[in-house]
């Protein structure tokens, strides 16, 4: 019986180890296409609408053929979700601008200021106090980030400024996941906020670029690869970034903080490293070190957090567990006080 247990246990670790494995390939292999795309068709804003447009394709069909089964939404859910969904969608736009302006590598790596943008809204929005070593594990965060932009390569101020814009987007984004907390699976609440995303994508990108597409954007493109691949790298590239993100929204809730602190930063170690290999992008020694530095600092601060966050669970466990014992203990001396009662009355 011991070894059945132990046996299940593990083969819950081993999944867990190739759903991680998983994750981390999918990421890679769309921060490489995605970036592949950039060098020959230069236009994140209608990129990104693809990234959402194959994903919500995708969505619908595995609605009409029940896997999943759709949930049902109300105006209420949906009014909380729109502004889940412009984050979403204002977040991911500005990611790949900053994809397509500079280096896979120095996006990620101020993207790793994101946990910074998070403590700070949650301590200065939501009023939640944030403990001095959560603030303290960021300072090498912010030390690296700095070190790395200021000796960059590809350094501009345009992609600088995107990242940036999207920690801050993808931080609201959590402020108001938390109000729009619901009872929906995952995978319908991931495909609702990407339908509301893409109606949001859609206007800047028909504004911004579409006269451009139309005029030379589409062409050049074709000529430079081809159509049968233009539209092969379209399509994959929203398919990895839509398994990718559907796989982590449906992981990462059923696994522990701490190895959901762990995934994040090997993703992002394995994202700059492939990226930097593929791309043979060139980097200084103070942007490397810079780099290790942020990276290091994303560790220290995700390990902190994920104990803090155990450190809560347990005590509100043993909370729940307490209240129970003194139920209990009430509704035996409720009915040891209704015996004595009934033997005085006898």
């Amino acid at each position: 019986m011991k070894y059945k247990k132990k046996k299940s246990k593990f083969e819950k670790e081993q999944k867990k180890i190739v759903i991680c494995v998983c994750m981390y390939f999918l990421n890679v292999i769309f921060n490489i296409l995605n970036k592949k795309i950039y060098n020959y068709f230069p236009y994140p804003y209608f990129v990104s609408v693809i990234h959402l447009a194959v994903g919500v394709v995708y969505c619908l069909g595995s609605w009409t053929v029940g896997l999943p089964k759709r949930a049902p939404i109300d105006s209420n859910l949906l009014k909380l979700l729109i502004p889940v969904a412009f984050c979403h969608a204002l977040g991911h736009v500005t990611s790949n601008i900053s994809f397509a302006a500079v280096a896979v590598s120095f996006t990620h790596t101020v993207k790793a200021l994101e946990p910074f943008f998070n403590a700070a809204a949650s301590q200065f929005i939501l009023g939640q106090s944030i403990p001095i070593t959560l603030w303290l594990s960021l300072a090498p965060v912010v030390l690296g980030v700095s070190m790395a932009s200021l000796t960059e390569l590809s350094f501009n101020w345009l992609g600088f400024i995107s990242a940036m814009i999207s920690n801050i987007s993808f931080t609201y984004r959590s402020i108001y996941s938390k109000k729009a907390m619901t009872d929906m699976d995952s995978t319908n609440l991931y495909a609702y906020i990407s339908i509301i995303a893409l109606f949001f994508c859609l206007p800047p990108a028909i504004i911004l670029e579409g006269p451009q597409l139309l005029k030379y954007g589409f062409n050049d493109a074709i000529a430079k690869v081809g159509l049968t691949k233009f539209l092969s790298d379209l399509f994959w590239v929203g398919m990895f970034y839509h398994l990718y993100n559907q796989l982590a929204t449906n992981t990462l809730e059923r696994v522990a903080p701490l190895t959901h602190a762990v995934g994040n930063v090997l993703k992002r170690v394995f994202v700059i490293g492939f990226s930097i290999i593929v791309f043979g992008n060139k980097i200084s020694t103070q942007t490397a070190i810079g780099t290790s530095i942020a990276i290091a600092g994303v560790a220290i601060y995700s390990l902190i957090k994920a104990k803090i966050e155990e450190e809560k669970r347990v005590r509100s466990e043993k909370g729940v567990k307490t209240c129970r014992r003194d139920e209990m203990n009430l509704y035996y001396s409720v009915l040891l006080f209704q015996h004595v009662a009934d033997s005085l009355q006898l």
